[in-house]
């Protein structure tokens, strides 16, 4: 096992791609998993994972009397998947294709009395492939998976303590499987207009149960190789969308509102290298949280602590 040598690490989205996109179709399996077994919560909360000690993990979700947890274990790249009656099995975290993989998973929840139906098709992204007949991607570099962890240890941090200082109707801090990213959101309280919908491979209804009420979210996602956002960047916006953020000053001077995505968007590498990163991340998140409350009039004397 090679642990990461410091926090904050590089993490440039074109060393990793290959592996990222294989990675994101096994996240989503689990993350089906979840979908599967957990009881419905606020704005689709039970699908997502949690940062771990270890990686990824769904927590405990229950199935016939029994409790089962599955873990993305990134320090030993194992997926392990656990049965609250003592069973235990893992899968491997190597380079095979997703079809491969896909079968191993299936093979490990047969073998452990977990015998549920997944809908075999990826979310959130265009020309998806069935996961059975995925031999496409099928990549998986270890040492770069373990930095993309350490990052995620951090955000989670950061976000976790931004959020302690709400005390209205907020979010955990979540990995959401389908856009592969780490995100945490707060409610005014009251209702959304009915949101357009409109994202790739998603029905409208799930987009609209997410979006049901006013809120203010920030996130930390990749980047994607040919869209707007290239490289590993943090993001802030509110929903409904806030009149005047286009205008808006937003600290530090690196974030910029990107008018095509609708959100404010801090580059990650400006975190990664400031002399104090938990604090230039939490400027950018306290002022997107102000602007967003302070144009939509919401209570911030109720809501804040």
């Amino acid at each position: 096992m090679t642990l990461p040598d410091s926090n904050w690490p590089e993490l440039p989205l074109e060393e990793w791609e290959a592996t990222r996109a294989t990675l994101h179709m096994w996240t989503q399996m689990v993350g089906k998993t979840r979908l599967a077994l957990s009881p419905m919560e606020n704005h689709w909360w039970q699908t997502a994972l949690y940062v771990s000690a270890r990686g990824l993990t769904t927590s405990a979700m229950p199935y016939g009397g029994r409790d089962v947890d599955i873990e993305f274990d990134l320090l030993e790249h194992r997926l392990m998947v656990r049965v609250s009656d003592g069973g235990h099995a893992t899968v491997p975290l190597e380079p095979v294709s997703v079809a491969e993989f896909y079968e191993r998973y299936l093979g490990v929840l047969h073998q452990l009395d977990v015998p549920i139906h997944l809908w075999p098709e990826p979310v959130e992204i265009p020309h998806p492939i069935r996961f059975p007949r995925d031999h496409v991607h099928a990549s998986y570099d270890a040492p770069t998976v373990e930095r993309f962890w350490r990052l995620l240890v951090d955000v989670d941090r950061v976000f976790k303590a931004f959020r302690g200082r709400f005390v209205g109707k907020s979010s955990p801090v979540q990995f959401w499987w389908g856009s592969f990213d780490l995100a945490h959101t707060r409610f005014s309280g009251r209702r959304a207009p009915t949101h357009p919908g409109g994202i790739p491979n998603l029905p409208d209804w799930v987009t609209r149960e997410a979006y049901s009420h006013e809120c203010m979210s920030v996130g930390w996602w990749p980047g994607s190789i040919g869209g707007p956002i290239r490289e590993p960047a943090f993001c802030a916006y509110g929903y409904p969308a806030p009149p005047g953020a286009a205008e808006a000053v937003i600290r530090p001077a690196s974030a910029a509102w990107v008018p095509s995505l609708g959100e404010w968007i801090l580059p990650y590498n400006a975190v990664r290298v400031a002399d104090d990163p938990d604090d230039v991340l939490a400027t950018f998140m306290q002022d997107a949280y102000a602007f967003v409350a302070d144009a939509g009039g919401w209570d911030r004397r109720a809501l804040e602590r």
